[in-house]
């Protein structure tokens, strides 16, 4: 193809192919930490990007396996940062996705444990799903006299900067019922913070409670596709006409490759085109799941493609 060289996959998207491409893609889906945005900075270039997509005719979806904040919180963070054009419908994030799992899906019927933060509340709050979790402990309670509510029929795991010991052992105990549904938001096993630190993410905090389970979690974000199903069910997405761009090989690039939708990897997030081309190189089937077809360095990249019209 002009303007490009590709070796099964890694493609660099080059010249007049970018173009191309969206060209022939009616559906934009991102990722935003590691994308769009880092913190509290856009990525240069994006705000005008997904306006430039938008006014070409193209449906645009953030999908975020960050469950911190409700898809109202992101909307003021997208209005903040400099994005005019969102509105919340285009956003699904691992919260709200889980509040419809539960209340559309499991169908649950009584109330949800969850060990997360004010992201996961707020969506299961606004989706008519009782959760229960928070409330302040008794002074010196343990897990051998601490109360336990015999209406929990599900456990919710996301991000919780405040998971403590006491939260694990309850969440354990309401899993000892097999007929208790077992959630995660997400697999996410760590986030990069400012100078070389990293957090814990929900996948480990999930991890942590199947060891001690015995059981595995449902997984409702990325890479799983039921993200994906959520916004084709109520859109009409066609996978073929679908372009997923995100920053990290193992969620992003796998979530696109398990919907059947093209890949670019941008990287100005987590992942790196030398870990992409070891996983394109290698002989394991689980590498080679998380290969992206296309590599930009940003989504800024996209900018000379949308500034003709076709």
């Amino acid at each position: 193809m002009a303007g490009a060289v590709r070796s099964h996959g890694c493609l660099r998207l080059l010249g007049t192919h970018l173009k191309d491409l969206l060209y022939t893609k009616h559906c934009v889906l991102f990722d935003c930490d590691g994308v769009i945005w880092n913190g509290e900075k856009a990525v240069v270039g994006a705000p005008e990007v997904v306006s430039l997509l938008k006014k070409r005719g193209k449906s645009v979806f953030f999908v975020t396996n960050n469950c911190t904040r409700p898809r109202d919180g992101y909307l003021q963070k997208f209005s903040r940062l400099g994005f005019s054009d969102v509105v919340q419908s285009d956003i699904l994030s691992s919260a709200y996705c889980s509040a419809v799992y539960l209340r559309d899906v499991a169908k649950v019927q009584g109330k949800v444990y969850v060990i997360g933060g004010d992201g996961v509340y707020t969506e299961l709050h606004e989706a008519g799903v009782p959760a229960v979790g928070r409330e302040p402990e008794i002074p010196g309670a343990t897990i051998y006299d601490c109360p336990l509510d015999s209406d929990v029929k599900a456990v919710l795991v996301g991000y919780d900067d405040k998971l403590n010991f006491l939260k694990l052992a309850k969440a354990c105990c309401y899993l000892r019922d097999p007929d208790c549904l077992f959630l995660a938001t997400d697999r996410d096993p760590w986030h990069p913070l400012p100078r070389g630190r990293v957090s814990p993410g929900s996948g480990s905090l999930a991890a942590a409670l199947e060891t001690a389970a015995g059981r595995k979690a449902t997984v409702v974000g990325k890479p799983g596709r039921f993200m994906f199903d959520c916004i084709a069910g109520r859109f009409g997405v066609d996978p073929a006409r679908t372009v997923m761009v995100g920053d990290r090989l193992e969620t992003d690039i796998l979530f696109g490759r398990t919907c059947g939708v093209d890949t670019v990897l941008t990287l100005t997030g987590v992942s790196t085109l030398e870990q992409a081309q070891g996983y394109r190189d290698s002989p394991a089937s689980e590498e080679a799941a998380c290969v992206p077809d296309y590599v930009v360095d940003t989504v800024a990249d996209f900018l000379p493609a949308l500034g003709e019209e076709r």
